[in-house]
Protein backbone atom coordinates (compact mmCIF):
# COMPACT_ATOMS: atom_id res chain seq x y z
CA UNK A 1 0.00 0.00 0.00
CA UNK A 2 0.96 3.44 -0.89
CA UNK A 3 2.42 5.44 2.30
CA UNK A 4 2.70 9.21 2.45
CA UNK A 5 4.94 11.68 4.55
CA UNK A 6 3.08 15.02 5.93
CA UNK A 7 3.08 17.07 9.04
CA UNK A 8 0.71 18.69 10.91
CA UNK A 9 1.28 22.04 13.74
CA UNK A 10 0.41 21.50 17.21
CA UNK A 11 -1.28 23.74 19.14
CA UNK A 12 2.34 25.81 19.99
CA UNK A 13 3.88 25.78 16.64
CA UNK A 14 5.67 22.47 16.77
CA UNK A 15 5.65 20.59 13.43
CA UNK A 16 4.29 16.84 14.18
CA UNK A 17 5.62 14.13 11.01
CA UNK A 18 3.93 11.39 10.05
CA UNK A 19 3.10 8.59 7.59
CA UNK A 20 -0.30 7.45 6.64
CA UNK A 21 -1.25 4.52 5.15
CA UNK A 22 -4.12 2.19 4.28
CA UNK A 23 -7.98 3.10 3.93
CA UNK A 24 -10.81 3.61 6.27
CA UNK A 25 -11.63 4.43 9.99
CA UNK A 26 -8.44 6.38 11.18
CA UNK A 27 -6.42 4.45 13.73
CA UNK A 28 -3.47 6.69 15.22
CA UNK A 29 -0.26 4.50 16.82
CA UNK A 30 1.72 5.73 19.62
CA UNK A 31 4.96 4.71 20.13
CA UNK A 32 6.62 4.25 23.70
CA UNK A 33 10.49 4.94 24.83
CA UNK A 34 13.07 4.62 22.44
CA UNK A 35 10.69 4.65 19.79
CA UNK A 36 9.41 6.87 16.62
CA UNK A 37 7.54 5.97 13.32
CA UNK A 38 10.07 3.51 12.04
CA UNK A 39 9.15 1.35 14.97
CA UNK A 40 5.76 1.12 14.74
CA UNK A 41 5.69 0.44 10.99
CA UNK A 42 5.50 -2.93 11.02
CA UNK A 43 2.11 -3.10 13.02
CA UNK A 44 0.91 -0.12 10.70
CA UNK A 45 1.48 -2.42 7.99
CA UNK A 46 -0.23 -5.18 9.73
CA UNK A 47 -3.40 -2.97 10.49
CA UNK A 48 -3.32 -0.72 7.17
CA UNK A 49 -5.76 -3.44 5.39
CA UNK A 50 -8.46 -2.10 7.79
CA UNK A 51 -7.58 1.26 8.67
CA UNK A 52 -6.46 4.65 7.57
CA UNK A 53 -3.17 3.82 9.65
CA UNK A 54 -1.37 7.05 11.10
CA UNK A 55 1.99 6.27 12.31
CA UNK A 56 4.16 9.35 13.94
CA UNK A 57 7.55 10.88 15.31
CA UNK A 58 6.68 11.84 19.22
CA UNK A 59 7.56 15.11 19.57
CA UNK A 60 11.68 15.60 19.90
CA UNK A 61 12.20 12.43 17.62
CA UNK A 62 12.36 11.27 13.89
CA UNK A 63 11.40 14.25 11.85
CA UNK A 64 9.09 15.78 14.60
CA UNK A 65 10.69 19.52 16.34
CA UNK A 66 11.19 19.52 19.98
CA UNK A 67 9.65 22.53 20.84
CA UNK A 68 10.79 25.38 23.14
CA UNK A 69 10.14 23.53 26.53
CA UNK A 70 8.58 20.16 26.79
CA UNK A 71 5.48 19.51 29.06
CA UNK A 72 2.97 16.40 29.18
CA UNK A 73 0.16 18.92 28.19
CA UNK A 74 2.29 19.73 24.73
CA UNK A 75 2.66 16.17 24.08
CA UNK A 76 -1.14 15.57 24.48
CA UNK A 77 -1.91 18.53 22.17
CA UNK A 78 0.41 16.85 19.59
CA UNK A 79 -1.98 13.67 19.47
CA UNK A 80 -4.91 16.20 19.77
CA UNK A 81 -3.72 17.48 16.35
CA UNK A 82 -3.19 14.65 14.51
CA UNK A 83 -6.88 13.39 15.24
CA UNK A 84 -8.13 16.63 14.07
CA UNK A 85 -5.91 16.58 10.80
CA UNK A 86 -7.36 13.45 9.97
CA UNK A 87 -11.04 13.99 10.31
CA UNK A 88 -11.81 14.98 14.08
CA UNK A 89 -12.03 11.38 15.49
CA UNK A 90 -9.74 8.74 15.88
CA UNK A 91 -8.86 5.14 17.70
CA UNK A 92 -5.87 5.72 18.88
CA UNK A 93 -2.92 2.43 19.80
CA UNK A 94 -0.09 3.08 22.45
CA UNK A 95 2.96 0.64 23.43
CA UNK A 96 4.41 1.37 27.00
CA UNK A 97 5.02 4.81 27.98
CA UNK A 98 3.21 5.64 24.55
CA UNK A 99 0.04 4.01 26.30
CA UNK A 100 0.44 6.34 28.97
CA UNK A 101 0.02 9.31 26.66
CA UNK A 102 -3.01 7.46 24.84
CA UNK A 103 -4.23 7.23 28.39
CA UNK A 104 -3.73 10.88 29.13
CA UNK A 105 -5.29 11.80 26.07
CA UNK A 106 -8.38 10.13 26.97
CA UNK A 107 -8.29 11.71 30.50
CA UNK A 108 -8.10 15.33 29.20
CA UNK A 109 -11.35 14.50 26.82
CA UNK A 110 -9.07 14.28 23.15
CA UNK A 111 -11.58 13.09 20.97
CA UNK A 112 -11.22 9.18 20.63
CA UNK A 113 -13.58 6.81 19.00
CA UNK A 114 -11.75 4.17 20.92
CA UNK A 115 -8.46 3.42 22.70
CA UNK A 116 -6.22 0.42 23.13
CA UNK A 117 -2.87 0.26 25.12
CA UNK A 118 -0.19 -2.23 25.57
CA UNK A 119 1.34 -2.28 29.08
CA UNK A 120 1.47 0.98 30.30
CA UNK A 121 4.73 0.90 32.98
CA UNK A 122 2.92 1.91 35.93
CA UNK A 123 4.21 0.02 39.34
CA UNK A 124 1.36 -0.83 41.41
CA UNK A 125 3.03 -3.87 43.21
CA UNK A 126 6.15 -4.93 44.98
CA UNK A 127 7.25 -7.51 42.44
CA UNK A 128 9.82 -4.76 41.60
CA UNK A 129 11.61 -1.66 43.07
CA UNK A 130 9.74 1.27 41.97
CA UNK A 131 11.36 4.37 40.25
CA UNK A 132 13.31 6.90 42.59
CA UNK A 133 11.21 9.84 42.67
CA UNK A 134 14.32 11.97 41.24
CA UNK A 135 15.22 9.47 38.19
CA UNK A 136 13.54 12.34 35.95
CA UNK A 137 16.22 14.86 37.07
CA UNK A 138 19.31 12.84 37.00
CA UNK A 139 18.64 11.31 33.16
CA UNK A 140 18.03 15.01 32.75
CA UNK A 141 21.59 15.73 33.82
CA UNK A 142 23.42 12.81 32.24
CA UNK A 143 21.80 14.19 28.85
CA UNK A 144 23.05 18.24 29.18
CA UNK A 145 26.00 16.71 30.13
CA UNK A 146 26.08 14.46 27.19
CA UNK A 147 26.31 11.22 28.50
CA UNK A 148 24.21 9.71 26.57
CA UNK A 149 25.36 6.21 27.28
CA UNK A 150 24.89 6.85 30.94
CA UNK A 151 21.24 8.61 30.44
CA UNK A 152 20.10 5.32 28.76
CA UNK A 153 21.53 3.19 31.05
CA UNK A 154 20.16 4.76 33.61
CA UNK A 155 16.65 4.93 32.06
CA UNK A 156 16.69 1.10 31.46
CA UNK A 157 18.12 -0.01 35.05
CA UNK A 158 15.72 2.00 36.98
CA UNK A 159 13.20 3.47 34.98
CA UNK A 160 12.24 -0.04 33.30
CA UNK A 161 14.01 -2.66 36.28
CA UNK A 162 15.95 -4.25 32.77
CA UNK A 163 19.02 -5.80 34.83
CA UNK A 164 22.08 -4.10 34.80
CA UNK A 165 23.78 -7.07 33.60
CA UNK A 166 21.48 -7.04 30.08
CA UNK A 167 22.09 -3.83 29.67
CA UNK A 168 26.01 -4.05 29.61
CA UNK A 169 25.71 -6.43 26.93
CA UNK A 170 23.14 -4.30 25.00
CA UNK A 171 25.86 -1.40 25.52
CA UNK A 172 28.58 -3.49 23.30
CA UNK A 173 25.73 -4.14 20.62
CA UNK A 174 26.21 -1.96 17.44
CA UNK A 175 22.31 -1.44 18.05
CA UNK A 176 22.92 0.75 20.78
CA UNK A 177 23.34 3.28 19.19
CA UNK A 178 19.84 4.17 18.24
CA UNK A 179 18.93 3.94 21.92
CA UNK A 180 21.77 6.75 22.46
CA UNK A 181 20.04 8.88 19.84
CA UNK A 182 16.77 9.01 21.30
CA UNK A 183 18.31 9.34 24.68
CA UNK A 184 16.93 13.29 25.06
CA UNK A 185 13.50 11.82 24.37
CA UNK A 186 14.01 10.10 27.80
CA UNK A 187 13.07 13.29 30.04
CA UNK A 188 9.49 12.93 27.92
CA UNK A 189 8.87 9.70 28.82
CA UNK A 190 9.32 9.96 32.83
CA UNK A 191 7.89 12.82 32.75
CA UNK A 192 4.37 10.98 31.14
CA UNK A 193 5.17 8.11 33.78
CA UNK A 194 5.29 10.67 36.94
CA UNK A 195 7.58 10.25 39.67
CA UNK A 196 7.82 6.73 41.05
CA UNK A 197 5.36 5.46 38.12
CA UNK A 198 2.31 5.84 40.43
CA UNK A 199 -0.89 4.82 38.74
CA UNK A 200 -3.11 8.06 38.05
CA UNK A 201 -6.19 6.33 39.23
CA UNK A 202 -8.38 9.41 39.82
CA UNK A 203 -7.43 10.30 35.93
CA UNK A 204 -7.74 6.93 34.33
CA UNK A 205 -11.43 7.19 36.29
CA UNK A 206 -12.44 9.66 33.92
CA UNK A 207 -11.96 8.09 30.63
CA UNK A 208 -15.31 7.63 28.77
CA UNK A 209 -13.97 5.70 25.59
CA UNK A 210 -14.18 1.77 24.47
CA UNK A 211 -10.81 1.05 26.03
CA UNK A 212 -8.68 -2.18 25.66
CA UNK A 213 -5.59 -3.17 27.87
CA UNK A 214 -3.55 -5.37 26.98
CA UNK A 215 -0.05 -7.58 27.71
CA UNK A 216 2.07 -10.47 26.89
CA UNK A 217 1.79 -13.65 28.79
CA UNK A 218 5.54 -13.49 29.03
CA UNK A 219 5.52 -10.00 30.48
CA UNK A 220 8.03 -9.20 33.35
CA UNK A 221 5.05 -9.18 36.38
CA UNK A 222 5.13 -5.89 37.25
CA UNK A 223 4.27 -5.05 33.48
CA UNK A 224 1.30 -7.75 33.61
CA UNK A 225 -0.07 -6.26 37.05
CA UNK A 226 0.08 -2.75 35.99
CA UNK A 227 -2.09 -3.58 33.12
CA UNK A 228 -4.14 -5.18 34.91
CA UNK A 229 -4.68 -2.31 37.26
CA UNK A 230 -5.54 0.01 34.39
CA UNK A 231 -8.15 -2.22 32.79
CA UNK A 232 -9.69 -2.57 36.96
CA UNK A 233 -9.56 1.62 36.93
CA UNK A 234 -11.01 2.73 33.80
CA UNK A 235 -15.00 2.09 33.76
CA UNK A 236 -15.65 -0.71 31.54
CA UNK A 237 -12.36 -1.45 29.81
CA UNK A 238 -11.62 -4.97 28.53
CA UNK A 239 -8.14 -6.77 29.84
CA UNK A 240 -6.64 -9.05 26.96
CA UNK A 241 -2.98 -10.70 27.53
CA UNK A 242 -1.40 -11.91 23.77
CA UNK A 243 -0.08 -15.53 25.05
CA UNK A 244 3.65 -15.90 24.22
CA UNK A 245 4.66 -12.11 23.57
CA UNK A 246 6.20 -9.70 25.89
CA UNK A 247 6.70 -6.44 26.24
CA UNK A 248 8.52 -6.37 22.51
CA UNK A 249 5.60 -7.13 21.05
CA UNK A 250 5.90 -4.59 18.69
CA UNK A 251 8.79 -6.93 16.66
CA UNK A 252 5.98 -9.18 15.98
CA UNK A 253 2.81 -6.88 15.13
CA UNK A 254 1.08 -9.82 13.75
CA UNK A 255 0.57 -11.11 16.90
CA UNK A 256 -2.13 -7.84 17.48
CA UNK A 257 -3.92 -8.07 14.37
CA UNK A 258 -7.27 -10.13 15.14
CA UNK A 259 -7.35 -8.32 18.86
CA UNK A 260 -6.92 -4.82 17.78
CA UNK A 261 -9.00 -5.17 14.29
CA UNK A 262 -11.81 -6.77 16.25
CA UNK A 263 -11.36 -4.12 18.95
CA UNK A 264 -10.67 -0.78 17.07
CA UNK A 265 -13.47 -1.05 14.68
Amino acid sequence: MTTSFETVTSADGTAIAFERTGRGAPVILVGGAFNDRTTVAGLAATLAPHFTVIAYDRRGRGDSGAGAVYSVEREVEDLAALIEHVGGSAAVFGHSSGAVLGLEAAARGVAMTSLAVYEPPYVVDDSRTRPAPDLFDRVRALIADGDRDGAAELFLVEGTATPAEVVKGMRDDAFWAWFTGLAHTLPYDLALCGPGNVLPADRLAKIAVPTLVIDGGESDAWMRAGARAVADTVDGARYATVDGQDHGVLHQPDTLRDLLTGFLR
